[in-house]
């Protein structure tokens, strides 16, 4: 059993806290957010991922999981402190490390023995040397510690469960006392470790992102020279998938990704790597990609409509992927507030993330269920690949619509199937 210490309880760090508490951790969470605190000590989680409440009353129940607004209380009664603050985007598209700065310098300040502090948000690669930096000059004690970099995998959705089944964990270290400590802690995980310098492990992160990034924007190129040549996008990457080098995971098609993380980390990536001296441009062209196919769809459906000035249009979906409310780089903002501009009224439901949409887009009518978004459409929207839209009663849907017009920017639907039922259906590459 390891002490633990927490720093941030946004999606990383109260699914890691939560996960290491199950893993039968002391665990102490930390955020300056009092009313977070608050809410998490009554037994509420401020984000929606599945099975992550069951598991924090679970072991807050069983003392191994507190929650705390004190850095010095949560450093205090830990050995190992994880960062794991936000790092937004700049303007400039650079990673903000002023939260991680703040925590650094609060966390010397506690210390009264060693600890290992460990980065686990988002940072751009040499920033370890920069906490370590900054631990030293207000260590006032003196006491000896280590930096490590432990990137995070985590999707949105499947979070518990990537944290629990890993397909890898890395970490970076500059002691054999820091790599000790931390292979005893994943221990229980039983997944592979991959033990690199701090360097290494910092730009694992950027890499991994980036990549995934590029595989759905050369999944959405594929899709639309599938549509200039009469091609079926699915088809084609399953026949691409199938390659055990590509394999066919994030070669989906779509409206594009969004989230907290993708757009973030490319254009962090492309910046720290124009600091060391090299243009990115690969990176660069993955960002126009994305952006292109949201305006795609756009596209799609003034195509469709023809007019869209005081159309009804429904928008099934809002967060920018299922199980998840997470609406941060949702391409379904995009998508509204371009339909909205030209005119059309917006009907909207989303099983989880109306709540956070309502902050982001106004002028829209929030429904109670897909039936009521598509209730007197011109057209409905597929914005989101949740498996409830999958199971929509489709006859029930055409005769509620004013015309049974659907575009999927997720392609849920069978062409074949929508066409029998007396829909005119649009979908990405097919």
């Amino acid at each position: 059993m390891k002490k633990v210490c927490i720093i941030g309880t946004g999606y990383v760090g109260l699914v890691t806290g939560a996960c290491l508490a199950d893993m039968k951790n002391k665990v102490i969470c930390v955020d300056s957010n009092a009313e977070k605190i608050r809410m998490l000590k009554r037994g509420k989680v401020p984000i929606y991922e599945p099975g992550l409440d069951e598991i924090i009353r679970r072991n807050a129940a069983a003392g191994r999981l507190r929650f705390t607004t004190s850095i010095a209380e949560g450093v205090r009664k830990s050995e190992i402190v994880f960062i794991a603050v936000s790092t937004p985007p700049k303007a400039d598209g650079t990673a903000d490390l002023s939260a991680v700065a703040i925590v650094a310098r609060a966390v010397a300040e506690a210390m009264d023995g060693y600890r290992l502090i460990v980065d686990k948000s988002t940072v751009p690669v040499k920033t370890g040397e920069k906490v370590a930096e900054t631990i030293k000059r207000y260590n006032r004690k003196h006491v000896d510690f280590d930096v490590a970099s432990n990137p995070e995998f985590l999707r949105e959705g499947t979070a518990v469960e990537d944290t629990m089944k890993p397909d890898r964990i890395a970490i970076g270290v500059s002691s054999k006392r820091a790599a000790k400590i931390l292979k005893e802690l994943y221990a229980p995980l039983r997944a592979p470790v991959i033990v690199t310098d701090i360097k290494s492990a910092e730009i694992i992160k950027h890499a991994s992102n980036s990549f995934l990034a590029l595989k759905i924007s050369f999944a959405n190129a594929l899709a639309h020279i599938c549509e200039l040549a009469g091609a079926n996008i699915l088809e084609v990457v399953e026949g691409v998938g199938l390659d055990r080098r590509i394999g066919r995971s994030f070669l989906n098609a779509g409206i594009g990704y969004g989230g907290s993380c993708f757009p973030k980390d490319v254009a962090a990536f492309i910046k720290i790597t124009e600091e060391l001296g090299y243009d990115f441009e690969l990176l660069r062209v993955v960002e126009k990609i994305n952006r292109e196919q949201r305006a795609r769809f756009v596209k799609k459906v003034e195509e469709t409509l023809w007019i869209v000035k005081d159309k009804v249009i429904g928008v099934l979906g809002l967060a920018f992927k299922p199980n998840t409310d997470d609406m941060r780089s949702a391409p379904a903002t995009d998508i509204i507030a371009a339909l909205q501009h030209e005119g059309a009224s917006i009907r909207a439901y989303d099983p989880q993330a109306m709540q956070n949409a309502r902050r982001l887009l106004t002028g829209v009518r929030y429904c109670a269920n897909p039936y009521d978004a598509a209730k007197g459409a011109d057209a409905l929207l597929i914005v989101t690949e949740w498996d409830e839209f999958r199971d929509l009663n489709l006859d029930r849907i055409r005769r509620l619509m004013a015309h049974p017009i659907v575009i999927d920017g997720r392609n849920i639907f069978d062409p074949d199937v929508m066409e029998e039922k007396g829909f005119i259906y649009k979908s990405i590459g097919r």
